[in-house]
């Protein structure tokens, strides 16, 4: 327990990348795995992460990213975007992959598979879209947990334009939108933030606690 709080201690929000080093193939796959593997509300995983080790097309994104330049900096970016087509036909072919993995019976699944697909069906583009934002933002709390242990920094971004980066990154195409970003690698040196005390509420201030033990 002391060393994921010693590593929750250690990481922080990067202002600073050291752009001459990389994040290595097993680190990559293991966020990868870390971001497949993450709850998602019925387990329908509305949300897809684009990884892009592309200086060109990083130093492109920057003008587009508030001029943050941890987007130019970093080994890798990580760009979370939502499924902008979440409907029957969608929420079908999770069942698909249930029966696949599972070898559940269509007698199991029907009842609930027709009621998430009469739920979607009654929810506009706007719901849809924020429901599954916010599992965006479950996958990047988790991403940067893991970021922490595997200790590799990261900077969680919502500073950025959604539709400049659907474009240059031919998000339109594949069906999603960017919602998230979250630059990874390595702290330079001389990142200053690096050495900063965590500002955090005290723990009285944070926690209820509501204990009926005898």
């Amino acid at each position: 327990m002391s060393d994921i709080i010693d590593r929750l201690e250690w990481r922080y929000a990067v202002k600073k990348f050291d752009p001459s080093r990389k994040l290595k193939t097993e680190q990559l796959d293991k966020l990868k795995r870390a971001f497949n593997l993450t709850a998602t509300s019925y387990g329908l995983q509305p949300i897809r992460m684009l990884v892009l080790q592309d200086q060109d097309l990083q130093n492109r994104l920057l003008s587009h990213s508030y001029n943050q330049q941890q987007v130019a900096q970093a080994s890798h970016l990580l760009v979370f975007c939502v499924e902008t087509n979440v409907d029957g036909d969608y929420v079908k072919s999770y069942f698909e992959r249930v029966k696949e993995i599972r070898g559940t019976s269509d007698q199991i699944l029907n009842p609930f598979r027709e009621y998430l697909v009469r739920e979607f069906s009654n929810k506009d583009q706007k719901e849809i879209q924020e429901w599954a934002t916010r599992q965006a933002y479950l996958a990047m709390g988790n991403l940067l947990t893991i970021c922490a242990l595997e200790e590799i920094d990261a900077c969680p971004m919502e500073g950025f334009e959604p539709e400049a980066y659907n474009e240059l990154l031919g998000l339109k195409e594949k069906g999603l939108s960017a919602v998230l970003v979250m630059p990874v690698g390595y702290r330079a040196q001389d990142d200053m933030f690096a050495d900063f005390k965590k500002v955090r509420r005290k723990m009285s201030k944070s926690i209820i606690e509501i204990n009926n033990s005898q």
